[in-house]
């Protein structure tokens, strides 16, 4: 096989006996210890963890047999809590952090059969579109080292992309799956805001934030996102609603689904390979039976502005919490207030420390009505513009990002370019629907690009289905870098 094992590929295979759930562990540690000194997708590889776990599975495969995670391993980005593991967020400022529980969907995937090899590299506290804001150094975008992978769950979508798992867990505040993933050629998922608890996931935007999975089909993100969404009591936030078969719904029917698309708002700044790829992709749907309509999104265009008023409020109220005295880095120096100011400082980079200033000008007297409660009335229209929108359409199709993987460093100094890669993710996140990536092409330079498909909302087995179909006459997510192929 010239490409790494999927997800279920490899559950099919430990439960049949092909392989045992140890082989397959030592196989993907293998591929870490390997690849990973050069791409830098993991922080912390739980070895003895996982081949422990891999060893349970083997004796008790019988137990396992309907366990829909059996034996694949995991990689979880590095803010999500794990009981005994390291979390640190990559932060300086939780450099030592061991939580003593697990987040909701770690006890999920333990209890479908998974096993965790590790936690990835991500942007600080989910600040970022590249993963170099990484207090310990970016992950590399295994289609070309000199590239960023995406982010800010750029890790995560490393391991799956060069064959380190078949399945990694990120998280999204504005487009943190989607964008890596479409950078490293795999799939990426962002459910409804409240399908998937966030219990245990240090938060950012606690408006905007989301856990999805990164795989490399659809019908790999459709078993993940069974076992990891539904209610939880720990989470007031997530849904009561119950889960469907996500992968039954996969059946490669596309006929009657109305598909839109934005053409005005594709009109300038997307790279022309991209466009191409990205109708090229939509024409592949519209033979297989789908109806192609133009749509208007007229307030997309302020979605970045909007998000990061939002974002940024958002996140200074939440890490106002690192202050040095629960838990965490502690400045020992001088007075109560010197300690804060020096923890804080000496703790946080420079991108969440721009963030937060951000954020407490915005809700500070005398802004919050000019900026935040503005940009909450902004955000109020373009969910408007999507419910609109879906009265016409099953989907909303359009590139996922903007440019290609760039290189490493090149944008560090323009926040603003940074910035406006997510032009085309925030506003899933803002309108708190649905939305998936799925390779569809790669650049003149052999750099991934993707597909974005957002629907309404608790409706992802359409979106699934669709990307599946769309798998189903292309050839793109068989791809795999060289990399993941020796």
């Amino acid at each position: 096989m010239n490409r790494p094992a999927t997800l279920a590929e490899t559950r099919d295979a430990v439960i049949s006996g092909a392989r045992s759930a140890v082989e397959v562990c030592r196989d993907v540690l293998a591929r870490i210890e390997a690849a990973d000194p050069s791409l830098h997708a993991f922080h912390t590889v739980t070895a003895d963890r996982a081949l422990a776990r891999a060893a349970e599975i083997d004796r008790n495969r019988d137990a396992f047999r309907s366990a829909p995670l059996a034996g694949v391993p995991v990689g979880l980005k590095d803010n999500i809590c794990t009981n005994g593991v390291r979390t640190t967020a990559s932060s300086r400022i939780l450099e030592s952090f061991v939580p003593p529980y697990d987040a909701t969907v770690v006890t999920r995937l333990h209890a479908a059969g998974a096993i965790l090899v590790g936690k990835t590299n991500c942007d600080e506290f989910a600040m970022g579109s590249s993963t170099e804001n990484s207090a310990y150094g970016p992950s590399r975008n295994p289609w070309a080292l000199d590239r960023i992978p995406g982010g800010s769950s750029g890790g995560s979508a490393v391991a799956v992309s060069a064959g380190m798992t078949p399945l990694s867990l990120g998280s999204e505040t504005g487009g943190s799956i989607r964008q890596p993933a479409a950078m490293c050629g795999v799939f990426g998922l962002k459910p409804t805001y409240g399908r998937v608890s966030r219990y245990g996931l240090l938060a950012f935007g606690s408006s905007l934030d989301q856990i999805g999975p990164v795989t490399r089909t659809a019908r790999d993100a459709a078993i993940a996102l069974g076992v990891v969404a539904g209610a939880d009591p720990a989470d007031s936030t997530a849904s009561r609603q119950p889960v469907p078969d996500y992968a039954s719904a996969l059946n490669g029917d596309t006929r009657g689904l109305r598909i839109g698309v934005p053409s005005r708002l594709l009109e300038t700044g997307v790279n022309a390979d991209i466009l191409r790829a990205v109708r090229t992709a939509i024409e592949v749907l519209r033979a297989r039976g789908a109806t192609v309509v133009d749509i208007e999104l007229p307030h997309a265009k302020y979605a970045i502005p909007v998000y990061y008023l939002v974002a940024t409020a958002e996140a200074s109220s939440n890490l106002a919490r690192y202050d040095g005295v629960r838990y965490g880095l502690r400045d020992r120096q001088g007075e109560l207030d010197a300690m804060y100011s020096g923890t804080r400082e000496k703790g946080f980079g420079a991108e969440v420390k721009r963030r937060i200033m951000l954020g407490t000008y915005v809700l500070s007297a005398g802004y919050y009505d000019s900026y935040y409660l503005k940009a909450q009335q902004v955000r109020t229209l373009i969910l408007r513009d999507y419910a609109q929108a879906f009265e016409q359409v099953d989907v909303v199709a359009m590139p996922t990002s903007p440019t290609p993987p760039f290189k490493i460093g090149e944008r560090v100094s323009d926040p603003l370019q940074m910035y406006l890669a997510d032009i085309f993710t925030v506003s899933a996140n803002l309108a708190g629907i649905p939305a998936v990536s799925v390779p569809c092409g790669f650049t003149g330079e052999g750099l991934p690009i993707g597909l974005q498909l957002t629907g309404q909302a608790f409706d992802e087995a359409t979106l699934l289905r669709t990307a599946d179909a769309y798998e189903r006459d292309t050839e793109w997510w068989k791809q795999a870098p060289p990399i993941a192929t020796r």
